[in-house]
């Protein structure tokens, strides 16, 4: 089983904290938040995963060179920001397999791999989207979903309770082949996700395991307290 991380984002919002240092490669008790990535996925049955690097990207090479704990690493390198869409469009080259699982590398999710390929292979969708439930929440865009298909994605704006994208996907590899995306630079969830929403009629995982997102320093010092236990 493949999967692609998504690495090479600036993390402008912790600079206060992390100087030049790569987000995910933030540290949390002398390891960088990727090694705690990389052991979920090797722990799910992951044997090779692509790191889309950019910024900074020798600090992830040098760190975890060509494998980690028995999967093989290989890195897909973008020479300027490609957003979400370029970039797993970019990395989703160096795969084989006909789903490929695709995570954020600054956000940690503690879902059952099994689960959401078991979902995934049952569904007739090209992506399956992992959704965890959160109450009063303002930080993350909410999503609708009706009989285990999401139907609508909302902006962002303060929630009592409701599902948030979790940045945990299974898509096939093939998923860009029939769409009109020709632009190189380009966002997975607005202009791929969000446009062809009706017809792609994406599969709904949903699961309420721990989440964090290190994209603030808060919740980059909550995830120092917590990670460790579903580690």
């Amino acid at each position: 089983m493949e999967a692609i991380i998504l690495a090479g984002g600036l993390g402008t919002r912790l600079q206060s904290v992390l100087k030049d240092v790569p987000k995910p490669m933030a540290d949390i008790h002398g390891k960088p938040f990727l090694w705690y990535l990389l052991v979920f996925l090797q722990k799910g049955g992951i044997t090779k995963v692509i790191l889309s690097v950019g910024y900074q990207q020798t600090f992830i090479k040098d760190y975890f060179q060509d494998s980690f704990l028995g999967m093989e690493i290989v890195y897909s390198c973008e020479e300027k920001l490609l957003g979400t869409g370029g970039a797993i469009r970019k990395a989703l080259a160096y795969t084989t397999e006909k789903a490929v699982m695709v995570l954020n590398g600054d956000t940690f999710f503690n879902f059952s791999i099994e689960k959401l390929y078991e979902i995934h292979t049952k569904s007739s969708s090209k992506v399956t989207l992992g959704l965890k439930p959160m109450q009063n929440f303002d930080r993350y865009g909410s999503v609708e979903m009706t009989d285990s298909v999401v139907t609508m994605f909302e902006e962002k704006k303060f929630k009592q309770h409701g599902l948030i994208n979790a940045g945990a996907y299974l898509m096939n590899r093939d998923i860009f082949g029939i769409y009109d995306v020709s632009k190189e630079i380009f966002s997975f969830e607005k202009d791929f996700l969000e446009k062809y929403l009706s017809d792609l009629r994406p599969t709904a995982y949903l699961c309420d395991g721990y989440f964090v997102d290190i994209g603030i320093p808060e919740d980059y010092e909550k995830a120092k307290k917590e990670i460790n236990d579903y580690i």
